[in-house]
């Protein structure tokens, strides 16, 4: 393991450190070791104590349990990261991969539902996991339900699993054997360091993961305030397809396809449907994002021009488009102030290039 990987993930499990700031740093000072150095002080102009810095021996003691299962860290600007993943703004710094990275750069469809899935959803989305596998890998949670019922469908032509926790922690327990079939066959995602339990605040990042690999995400049942159309939300935000699968009205299971499909969701019945739809996104083509700091104009903000943008800020989420015209400062400016707030514990990223004040 080397020094800068050590740095790299010092400064990425360090509190206060999200997906985009760790650009951010990395792009300002150009390695982490600078950025860790320069952190207490930029926590101290955004008003907040310096974060607790993950010491060398805690992040040496990740990347060696992460090689003794067989998985690896993968960085955003790495070859190999998926690079539909990597138009996202919010991207995962790094992921933690277990088999064949190939599949994470071949086009992708998302099969989600519910986990209290009916056996015909189930059925019908072991079907259509099956299908599409021959053509493009499905991704999925590894839930209970339709998740699991479209990884057992892909597993033989190509499945990825992105968990909510360590990737050493099966959830639930009894996907177990089928995770690790994934492992060995086809591909591995977790965001969380091994170990790691899942909780409910972890299932929103796995699904803009789920929504991110792929160029249209399918919904097969779920109610109206589910996960899945979480996943559905945060792919229409990403610019993909948003399909669903039609269902009985009398069932309350298929309401929230059903309100996708009138809000404009591709209605689809068959694996032709989901490719028709997808057909003209190549990731082969995607080139991933610049990093979202000029390291070329950095400017340091005036306590006025702080106050600034702090003022223009609230709990609703706001563009960060927004504070550039409100403001009328610099871009290098504002996000550099963005920056401070966010190590301070003061500012919380939202999806679609938003933020607001904790």
């Amino acid at each position: 393991m080397t020094a800068a990987l050590i740095d790299r993930l010092r400064l990425l499990r360090t509190r206060g450190v999200g997906p985009v700031t760790w650009r951010q740093l990395l792009a300002r000072f150009g390695s982490a070791d600078a950025a860790i150095e320069a952190l207490p002080q930029l926590a101290q102009r955004g008003g907040g104590a310096p974060p607790r810095i993950v010491d060398r021996a805690e992040a040496e003691r990740e990347v060696a349990a992460v090689e003794r299962l067989g998985a690896r860290h993968l960085f955003g600007d790495e070859p190999g990261y998926p690079p539909l993943l990597a138009e996202l703004d919010n991207a995962p710094a790094a992921l933690i991969v277990r088999g064949d990275i190939a599949l994470a750069r071949r086009a992708a469809v998302a099969v989600v539902g519910a986990r209290n899935a009916s056996a015909a959803a189930c059925r019908f989305a072991r079907q259509l996991g099956h299908d599409l596998a021959g053509e493009v890998a499905v991704v999925s949670g590894l839930a209970r339900g339709i998740d699991t019922a479209a990884h057992v469908g892909s597993l033989s032509g190509g499945t990825i699993a992105v968990i909510a926790g360590g990737i050493d922690v099966a959830f639930p327990p009894e996907n177990a054997a089928l995770q690790e079939r994934i492992a060995a066959e086809g591909l591995l995602i977790a965001e969380m360091p091994p170990g790691t339990e899942p909780r409910a605040r972890h299932f929103p990042y796995r699904n803009r993961i789920i929504a991110g690999l792929a160029a249209g995400t399918v919904v097969v049942e779920a109610a109206p305030r589910s996960g899945s159309l979480i996943t559905a939300r945060l792919a229409a935000e990403a610019g993909r397809e948003v399909m669903a699968v039609p269902g009985s009205p009398l069932d309350p299971r298929a309401q929230g396809c059903n309100l996708l499909i009138r809000d404009g969701a591709t209605l689809i019945q068959t694996a032709a449907d989901v490719l028709e739809q997808i057909r003209p996104i190549d990731p082969r083509a995607v080139r991933s994002p610049a990093l979202p700091f000029d390291a070329g104009s950095v400017e340091d903000a005036s306590d006025v021009e702080r106050r600034r943008i702090v003022d223009l800020l609230g709990p609703v989420p706001t563009p960060v488009d927004e504070l550039l015209r409100q403001s009328t400062l610099s871009p290098a400016i504002v996000q550099t102030v963005l920056l401070e707030l966010e190590l301070a514990g003061r500012l919380e990223r939202h999806a679609g290039g938003r933020v607001s004040l904790r």
